[in-house]
Protein backbone atom coordinates (compact mmCIF):
# COMPACT_ATOMS: atom_id res chain seq x y z
CA UNK A 1 0.00 0.00 0.00
CA UNK A 2 2.99 2.39 0.53
CA UNK A 3 3.83 2.64 -3.13
CA UNK A 4 0.45 4.63 -3.54
CA UNK A 5 0.14 8.16 -3.43
CA UNK A 6 -1.85 10.08 -0.68
CA UNK A 7 -3.82 13.33 -0.99
CA UNK A 8 -5.65 15.17 1.91
CA UNK A 9 -8.58 17.99 0.86
CA UNK A 10 -9.54 19.45 4.39
CA UNK A 11 -6.14 19.90 6.98
CA UNK A 12 -8.00 21.40 9.81
CA UNK A 13 -7.06 19.29 13.53
CA UNK A 14 -7.94 15.73 12.18
CA UNK A 15 -6.95 15.87 8.40
CA UNK A 16 -3.39 17.26 9.30
CA UNK A 17 -3.03 14.75 11.93
CA UNK A 18 -3.86 11.60 9.87
CA UNK A 19 -1.67 12.93 7.35
CA UNK A 20 0.91 13.28 9.79
CA UNK A 21 0.18 9.77 11.17
CA UNK A 22 0.74 8.10 7.77
CA UNK A 23 3.63 10.46 6.36
CA UNK A 24 5.35 9.04 9.90
CA UNK A 25 4.61 5.01 8.24
CA UNK A 26 6.32 6.13 5.04
CA UNK A 27 3.65 6.71 3.11
CA UNK A 28 4.27 9.62 0.23
CA UNK A 29 1.78 12.44 0.87
CA UNK A 30 1.72 14.12 -2.62
CA UNK A 31 -0.71 16.93 -2.04
CA UNK A 32 -2.94 18.60 0.77
CA UNK A 33 -5.81 21.36 0.00
CA UNK A 34 -7.32 23.74 2.10
CA UNK A 35 -9.83 26.11 1.42
CA UNK A 36 -6.82 28.03 4.26
CA UNK A 37 -4.30 27.87 2.36
CA UNK A 38 -2.01 29.42 5.02
CA UNK A 39 -2.44 26.16 6.73
CA UNK A 40 -2.05 23.93 3.41
CA UNK A 41 1.49 25.70 3.00
CA UNK A 42 2.51 24.84 6.43
CA UNK A 43 1.37 21.23 6.39
CA UNK A 44 2.67 20.69 2.78
CA UNK A 45 6.59 22.09 4.28
CA UNK A 46 6.10 19.69 7.53
CA UNK A 47 5.23 16.58 5.49
CA UNK A 48 7.58 17.47 2.48
CA UNK A 49 4.59 17.74 0.70
CA UNK A 50 2.74 19.97 -2.11
CA UNK A 51 0.45 22.60 -1.19
CA UNK A 52 -2.18 22.34 -3.91
CA UNK A 53 -3.59 25.54 -5.38
CA UNK A 54 -6.81 23.39 -6.47
CA UNK A 55 -8.87 20.30 -6.20
CA UNK A 56 -7.82 19.11 -9.30
CA UNK A 57 -4.42 19.43 -8.70
CA UNK A 58 -4.34 17.04 -5.90
CA UNK A 59 -6.18 14.19 -8.10
CA UNK A 60 -4.01 14.62 -10.70
CA UNK A 61 -1.55 13.61 -8.34
CA UNK A 62 -2.68 11.35 -5.80
CA UNK A 63 -3.92 7.47 -5.87
CA UNK A 64 -6.01 7.80 -2.92
CA UNK A 65 -7.78 11.20 -1.46
CA UNK A 66 -8.62 11.68 1.71
CA UNK A 67 -11.20 14.41 2.66
CA UNK A 68 -11.88 15.98 5.71
CA UNK A 69 -14.77 18.72 5.48
CA UNK A 70 -17.22 20.65 7.20
CA UNK A 71 -20.76 19.70 6.13
CA UNK A 72 -22.87 19.13 3.18
CA UNK A 73 -22.06 21.92 0.90
CA UNK A 74 -18.26 21.60 1.91
CA UNK A 75 -18.38 18.43 0.47
CA UNK A 76 -20.65 19.34 -2.36
CA UNK A 77 -18.31 22.25 -3.59
CA UNK A 78 -15.55 19.97 -3.89
CA UNK A 79 -17.39 17.89 -6.45
CA UNK A 80 -18.59 20.22 -8.52
CA UNK A 81 -17.08 22.61 -10.47
CA UNK A 82 -14.34 22.91 -13.47
CA UNK A 83 -11.43 22.13 -10.82
CA UNK A 84 -12.99 19.95 -8.61
CA UNK A 85 -11.32 16.53 -7.31
CA UNK A 86 -13.47 14.75 -9.96
CA UNK A 87 -11.56 16.18 -12.65
CA UNK A 88 -9.10 13.27 -14.41
CA UNK A 89 -10.68 11.23 -11.66
CA UNK A 90 -10.62 7.72 -13.42
CA UNK A 91 -8.93 5.28 -11.27
CA UNK A 92 -8.40 6.91 -8.05
CA UNK A 93 -9.93 6.19 -4.52
CA UNK A 94 -11.69 8.84 -2.82
CA UNK A 95 -12.27 8.37 1.41
CA UNK A 96 -14.83 10.80 2.48
CA UNK A 97 -14.49 11.08 6.40
CA UNK A 98 -16.41 14.37 7.35
CA UNK A 99 -19.83 14.00 9.15
CA UNK A 100 -22.00 15.09 6.39
CA UNK A 101 -25.67 13.55 6.00
CA UNK A 102 -25.99 10.12 4.36
CA UNK A 103 -27.14 12.20 0.76
CA UNK A 104 -24.14 13.70 0.97
CA UNK A 105 -22.09 11.04 0.86
CA UNK A 106 -24.36 8.62 -1.53
CA UNK A 107 -24.38 11.62 -3.95
CA UNK A 108 -20.52 11.70 -3.55
CA UNK A 109 -20.49 7.66 -4.73
CA UNK A 110 -22.54 8.42 -7.71
CA UNK A 111 -20.72 11.24 -8.75
CA UNK A 112 -17.37 9.42 -8.07
CA UNK A 113 -18.38 6.43 -10.13
CA UNK A 114 -19.57 8.74 -12.98
CA UNK A 115 -16.09 10.46 -13.50
CA UNK A 116 -14.60 6.46 -13.21
CA UNK A 117 -13.37 6.70 -9.28
CA UNK A 118 -14.72 4.44 -6.37
CA UNK A 119 -15.69 5.93 -2.91
CA UNK A 120 -15.49 4.62 0.68
CA UNK A 121 -17.30 6.85 3.87
CA UNK A 122 -14.89 6.34 6.50
CA UNK A 123 -16.74 7.96 9.37
CA UNK A 124 -14.43 8.35 12.68
CA UNK A 125 -15.92 8.00 16.48
CA UNK A 126 -12.93 9.24 17.67
CA UNK A 127 -11.24 12.63 18.21
CA UNK A 128 -7.23 14.40 17.39
CA UNK A 129 -5.34 12.60 19.38
CA UNK A 130 -6.11 9.36 17.84
CA UNK A 131 -6.41 10.58 14.71
CA UNK A 132 -2.69 11.70 14.96
CA UNK A 133 -1.23 8.20 17.51
CA UNK A 134 -3.48 6.09 14.40
CA UNK A 135 -6.10 4.61 16.96
CA UNK A 136 -8.96 5.82 14.96
CA UNK A 137 -12.20 3.73 15.22
CA UNK A 138 -13.43 3.75 11.75
CA UNK A 139 -17.10 2.73 10.27
CA UNK A 140 -16.41 2.36 6.74
CA UNK A 141 -19.22 2.52 4.28
CA UNK A 142 -19.09 1.58 0.45
CA UNK A 143 -18.14 -1.54 -2.18
CA UNK A 144 -16.67 -4.28 -0.50
CA UNK A 145 -14.15 -4.73 -2.88
CA UNK A 146 -13.21 -1.44 -2.38
CA UNK A 147 -12.88 -1.66 0.90
CA UNK A 148 -10.96 -4.81 1.41
CA UNK A 149 -8.68 -3.07 -1.28
CA UNK A 150 -8.37 -0.16 0.80
CA UNK A 151 -7.98 -2.37 4.23
CA UNK A 152 -4.54 -1.71 5.01
CA UNK A 153 -4.38 1.54 4.24
CA UNK A 154 -7.11 2.24 7.00
CA UNK A 155 -5.65 -0.13 9.41
CA UNK A 156 -2.70 1.97 9.36
CA UNK A 157 -5.07 4.74 10.66
CA UNK A 158 -6.91 2.79 13.06
CA UNK A 159 -7.25 0.64 16.18
CA UNK A 160 -10.57 -0.83 14.75
CA UNK A 161 -12.08 -0.96 11.83
CA UNK A 162 -15.51 -2.19 10.94
CA UNK A 163 -17.49 -2.64 7.51
CA UNK A 164 -21.03 -1.19 7.92
CA UNK A 165 -22.32 -1.82 4.07
CA UNK A 166 -23.39 0.72 1.98
CA UNK A 167 -21.83 4.55 2.25
CA UNK A 168 -25.38 5.59 3.44
CA UNK A 169 -25.32 3.37 6.32
CA UNK A 170 -21.87 4.71 7.49
CA UNK A 171 -23.21 8.28 7.90
CA UNK A 172 -26.36 7.06 9.17
CA UNK A 173 -24.10 5.25 12.49
CA UNK A 174 -21.68 7.74 12.59
CA UNK A 175 -25.14 10.34 13.09
CA UNK A 176 -26.68 7.66 15.74
CA UNK A 177 -23.34 7.86 17.96
CA UNK A 178 -23.02 11.46 17.62
CA UNK A 179 -26.87 11.51 19.10
CA UNK A 180 -26.38 9.60 21.85
CA UNK A 181 -22.80 10.83 22.77
CA UNK A 182 -23.88 14.48 22.54
CA UNK A 183 -27.04 14.02 24.89
CA UNK A 184 -25.00 12.05 27.12
CA UNK A 185 -22.64 15.22 27.32
CA UNK A 186 -25.57 17.92 27.95
CA UNK A 187 -26.91 15.76 30.37
CA UNK A 188 -23.71 15.19 32.31
CA UNK A 189 -23.08 18.98 31.76
CA UNK A 190 -26.54 19.33 33.67
CA UNK A 191 -26.18 16.91 36.80
CA UNK A 192 -22.83 18.83 37.41
CA UNK A 193 -23.97 21.87 37.07
CA UNK A 194 -27.15 20.84 39.54
CA UNK A 195 -24.49 19.42 42.28
CA UNK A 196 -22.15 22.80 41.91
CA UNK A 197 -25.42 24.72 42.41
CA UNK A 198 -26.31 22.47 45.58
CA UNK A 199 -23.16 22.70 46.75
CA UNK A 200 -22.10 19.31 46.41
CA UNK A 201 -18.17 18.31 45.62
CA UNK A 202 -18.01 18.02 42.08
CA UNK A 203 -15.18 15.76 42.30
CA UNK A 204 -17.02 13.23 45.02
CA UNK A 205 -20.25 13.45 42.76
CA UNK A 206 -17.79 12.70 39.82
CA UNK A 207 -16.81 9.40 41.79
CA UNK A 208 -20.28 8.38 42.27
CA UNK A 209 -21.25 8.55 38.96
CA UNK A 210 -18.77 6.25 37.89
CA UNK A 211 -19.65 3.67 40.13
CA UNK A 212 -23.50 3.54 39.27
CA UNK A 213 -26.14 3.88 36.25
CA UNK A 214 -24.94 7.77 35.39
CA UNK A 215 -21.69 6.26 34.60
CA UNK A 216 -20.56 6.96 30.93
CA UNK A 217 -17.72 7.05 28.40
CA UNK A 218 -18.39 11.37 28.30
CA UNK A 219 -17.82 11.54 32.17
CA UNK A 220 -14.53 9.91 31.25
CA UNK A 221 -13.42 12.08 28.35
CA UNK A 222 -15.49 15.85 29.43
CA UNK A 223 -16.16 15.47 33.31
CA UNK A 224 -13.15 16.95 34.48
CA UNK A 225 -13.09 19.57 31.53
CA UNK A 226 -16.82 20.52 32.86
CA UNK A 227 -15.29 21.22 36.62
CA UNK A 228 -12.19 22.67 35.50
CA UNK A 229 -13.46 24.78 32.41
CA UNK A 230 -10.84 23.82 30.20
CA UNK A 231 -12.75 23.46 27.12
CA UNK A 232 -9.53 22.94 24.73
CA UNK A 233 -11.12 21.77 21.45
CA UNK A 234 -11.24 18.36 20.48
CA UNK A 235 -14.81 17.76 19.23
CA UNK A 236 -16.27 21.84 18.68
CA UNK A 237 -20.13 22.73 19.68
CA UNK A 238 -20.39 23.93 16.90
CA UNK A 239 -19.98 20.55 14.97
CA UNK A 240 -22.26 19.00 17.80
CA UNK A 241 -24.95 21.23 16.83
CA UNK A 242 -24.63 20.13 13.60
CA UNK A 243 -24.72 16.29 13.70
CA UNK A 244 -27.47 16.75 16.38
CA UNK A 245 -28.91 18.47 13.37
CA UNK A 246 -28.48 15.57 11.28
CA UNK A 247 -29.73 12.80 13.59
CA UNK A 248 -32.30 15.03 13.91
CA UNK A 249 -33.29 15.53 10.47
CA UNK A 250 -32.99 11.17 10.15
CA UNK A 251 -35.38 10.88 13.16
CA UNK A 252 -38.07 13.27 11.12
CA UNK A 253 -37.72 11.19 7.90
CA UNK A 254 -38.18 8.10 9.87
CA UNK A 255 -41.04 9.22 11.73
CA UNK A 256 -39.28 8.74 15.17
CA UNK A 257 -40.10 11.19 17.74
CA UNK A 258 -36.17 12.58 19.60
CA UNK A 259 -37.08 15.13 21.67
CA UNK A 260 -33.69 14.77 23.74
CA UNK A 261 -31.78 14.88 20.70
CA UNK A 262 -33.96 18.00 19.83
CA UNK A 263 -33.21 19.76 23.52
CA UNK A 264 -29.71 18.99 23.05
CA UNK A 265 -29.18 20.59 19.14
CA UNK A 266 -30.91 23.45 20.90
CA UNK A 267 -28.19 23.55 23.74
CA UNK A 268 -25.71 23.23 21.15
CA UNK A 269 -27.20 26.24 19.21
CA UNK A 270 -27.53 28.31 22.34
CA UNK A 271 -23.56 27.77 22.65
CA UNK A 272 -22.94 29.01 18.82
CA UNK A 273 -25.12 32.15 19.81
CA UNK A 274 -23.15 33.01 22.79
CA UNK A 275 -20.16 33.04 20.67
CA UNK A 276 -19.14 29.57 22.68
CA UNK A 277 -18.96 27.72 19.06
CA UNK A 278 -15.53 26.80 18.91
CA UNK A 279 -15.42 25.51 22.07
CA UNK A 280 -14.97 21.77 23.08
CA UNK A 281 -18.96 19.81 23.72
CA UNK A 282 -17.47 20.04 26.69
CA UNK A 283 -18.36 23.80 27.10
CA UNK A 284 -22.10 22.95 27.63
CA UNK A 285 -21.12 23.26 30.38
CA UNK A 286 -21.16 27.12 30.64
CA UNK A 287 -25.02 27.13 30.05
CA UNK A 288 -25.35 25.11 33.16
CA UNK A 289 -22.95 26.11 35.75
CA UNK A 290 -23.96 28.82 38.37
CA UNK A 291 -21.63 31.84 38.28
CA UNK A 292 -20.74 30.62 34.40
CA UNK A 293 -21.96 32.04 30.94
CA UNK A 294 -25.97 31.98 31.49
CA UNK A 295 -25.90 31.70 34.94
CA UNK A 296 -23.62 34.76 36.14
CA UNK A 297 -22.39 35.61 39.71
CA UNK A 298 -24.92 39.22 41.23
Amino acid sequence: MKDLIIGFVGVGRMGANMARRLADLGYRIGAVYDPNSAVAGSLAVELNSQAAATLAEVTSVCDVIFTVVTDDAAMNGILSGEDSLLKGATGRVFIHCATVSPGAHENAERLAAEAGASTLAASMASSITQARQGTLYLMVGGDTAVFERMRPLLEDLSVSLRHVGPVGHAARIKALVNMVMNINTAGLAEGLGLGAAMGIDLHLLKEVFAQTGANSRVLETDGDDMISREHDCYFSAAHAAKDSGIANALAAEAGVRVPLSHATENQYRRMTELGLGELDKSGVAELTFPGRTLFPQP
